[in-house]
């Protein structure tokens, strides 16, 4: 095994895998992606190597596995610092990581709470998710990124959300950015940056994905 062994088993839809992709993309570090096949039979590698939860994304770094996505881009800002994603005082690092925790256990279940419901569940999701979007917002203020001046943590554990927005648009019947302009302007500037543009899948496939989705939950 090479000294430097770097491998990310993912899923071209899983905005979690895209956060480790990003961070990799901003730390210049090189790696093999092998995409799962996450309906049809999950690799033999990804079950041994993440025998908790057998789900992407998983980094495997030298062999040793790191899972969660979170924790992932943790760890890859700990083995690579720079540059830092992460701020430098330990109050900034803690409002990133307070940011990050809440985005992981509201954004997507929010939306995704949108395409899996119905009538009077669908308008309750809707105006859930678009109240979660307004406290991102408010988090954000006037800055150009959550962290600042600079593109950072909570932006990458944020920005590959936003790929499956279209969608909720679709199902929610809503256009975001007339709620959320300075989340729709943020998510702009993100997507100038390389390390973004070129791992965020197009919406419109994450949308046909979506779809597929709630034919296998019987939402039709």
């Amino acid at each position: 095994m090479s000294k430097e062994e770097v491998v990310l088993l993912g899923f071209w839809a899983s905005p979690f895998c895209n956060r480790a992709n990003i961070a990799l993309a901003e730390k210049g570090v090189a790696f093999e992606g092998r995409e799962e096949d996450l309906f049809g039979g999950k690799s033999d590698l990804l079950l041994k190597s993440n025998p908790i939860y057998q789900k992407v994304p998983v980094l495997l770094h030298n062999g040793k596995p790191v899972c969660e996505s979170t924790n992932i881009v943790s760890y890859i800002d700990e083995t690579w610092p720079s540059p830092p994603l992460l701020p430098p005082c330990p109050y900034g690092r803690a409002t990133a990581r307070f940011w990050a925790d809440f985005i992981d256990k509201k954004v997507f279940d929010g939306g995704n709470s949108i395409w899996k419901s119905k009538g009077e569940q669908l308008e309750v999701a809707k105006k859930g998710f678009l109240e979660i979007l307004k406290q991102l917002e408010g988090a954000m203020g006037e800055k150009d990124y959550f962290g600042g001046d600079s593109f950072g943590f909570v932006d990458i554990i944020a920005v590959p959300l936003t790929s499956w927005f279209y969608a909720y648009e679709k199902f929610g019947g809503c256009k975001l950015e007339d709620y959320c302009p300075k989340l729709y302007a943020w998510m702009k500037r993100c997507l100038e940056r390389e390390s973004v543009a070129k791992v965020l899948p197009d919406p419109e496939k994450v949308y046909e994905f979506v779809i597929n989705l709630r034919k296998m939950h019987g939402i039709e």
